[in-house]
């Protein structure tokens, strides 16, 4: 029968899952700070189109004041 050598065996056990064991803890952190990254880009994009709204608003209401006052210009007489 072939003998192990349990001892050596436990030991490279427990490196393997202490190396997998920190893996995993940087996976999880690194999965955190994705979340909060993601989190915080989502409300800027809502605040940055929000913004866009805003100023669409504000560049329409100006190009109608604009034609308004084009209209009052009387036409050239040829």
């Amino acid at each position: 029968m072939t003998r192990f050598d349990f001892h050596h065996y436990s030991a490279r056990m427990e490196a393997e899952l202490k190396a997998l064991e920190d893996k995993l803890a940087q996976f999880v952190d690194t999965n955190q700070q994705l979340r909060e990254d993601t989190q915080r880009l989502r409300q800027e994009l809502a605040s940055a189109l929000h913004r866009n709204k805003q100023l669409e608003d504000k560049i329409a209401a100006a190009a109608l004041r604009l034609e308004q006052i084009v209209r009052q210009i009387p036409a050239e007489e040829t």
